[in-house]
């Protein structure tokens, strides 16, 4: 027979082994929109989020692995909806929330202030929507109709070499990239942070680096325009900013006053802005093309 405190602390044993998600409701209208439910018991938004961050503290000191994701109203509703679950109770929205554990994107809580968690929590919201999007527009493509290829596929593999013999080319330093490629009905970022040390590949995130290259991968696919821009810091130097134009799924070098211009104007209104102090304007390195170019026939 086992004793009550040994059925205890092997309760509290499991109880670190179960992964726990919590879902935020990081934004103000979308914790107004949950409130026309009667079983959601806040009122105000920012005491709910301190409540949340109390849960978080209380659940890290359980000893589990604790994830954040995204609660989106709208999406919830169509989950009820499709799911057939009643929306105005506690137990359909935890099995929204498990869902957002499967399929969504989601923050690993480490003791991050709320004020930290939820601009990165957003942050990772947008950019797993990018990505899902991105993927959809590759996946719907097509094959080619000269040479019968997944041109998605093609695509993605190509923009992942150009990826790769751009962070080549760049040197030693810290490198922030933006990707900008318009889409149908909107406009695709992405964005990626590698370090290179000169003494082998590029440090980056994995992740950050299969969307950037998804994304520069639609230009590719559909032919689009977009471009990529660079940003060098090193240690007692200037920064340095680069840029590509995306021209017949190759990235084609700005020349630096094409640079100056890009950086220097407001993309809303068209008018000049002044440069940012300690920030040299280059033109954009050549990439040593390969047999791998993007195909004409493509």
């Amino acid at each position: 027979m086992t004793k009550p405190g040994t059925t205890t602390s092997m309760r509290r044993a499991l109880r670190r082994e179960v992964p726990s998600t919590v879902g935020v409701l990081a934004d103000e209208d979308d914790f107004t929109a949950m409130r026309r439910y009667a079983t959601f018991a806040f009122d105000d938004h920012p005491a709910y989020l301190q409540q949340i961050e109390g849960l978080l503290k209380s659940l890290a000191t359980q000893g589990g692995h604790t994830t954040v994701a995204l609660f989106d109203p709208e999406e919830y509703a169509e989950f009820c909806e499709e799911t057939g679950l009643d929306p105005d109770r506690p137990a359909s929205r935890s099995r929204y929330t498990a869902e957002l554990a499967a399929t969504g994107a989601l923050v690993a809580y480490t003791g991050q202030p709320m004020d930290t968690l939820v601009p990165t929590l957003i942050d990772t919201a947008v950019r797993h929507a990018t990505w899902e999007y991105a993927t959809t527009l590759l996946s719907g493509v097509g094959d080619c109709a000269t040479c019968g290829q997944d041109i998605g596929r093609e695509a993605f593999a190509h923009a992942a070499r150009q990826l790769t013999r751009l962070l080549e080319a760049a040197g030693p330093g810290t490198h922030h990239l933006v990707c900008s490629v318009p889409a149908d009905d909107e406009h695709l970022l992405a964005v990626l942070q590698a370090t290179c040390d000169g003494d082998g590949p590029a440090h980056l995130d994995h992740d950050e680096a299969a969307e950037f290259a998804t994304v520069l991968a639609v230009g590719i696919a559909v032919d689009s325009t977009g471009g990529v821009v660079l940003r060098t810091t090193s240690p007692g130097t200037r920064d340095r900013l680069h840029g590509w134009r995306l021209t017949g799924g190759n990235l084609r070098p700005l020349t630096e006053a094409e640079v100056f211009s890009a950086y220097c104007t407001d993309a809303r209104t068209g008018e000049p802005i002044a440069p940012e102090p300690g920030v040299d304007h280059r033109a954009g390195f050549a990439l040593t093309p390969d047999e791998d170019d993007w195909p004409t026939h493509h």
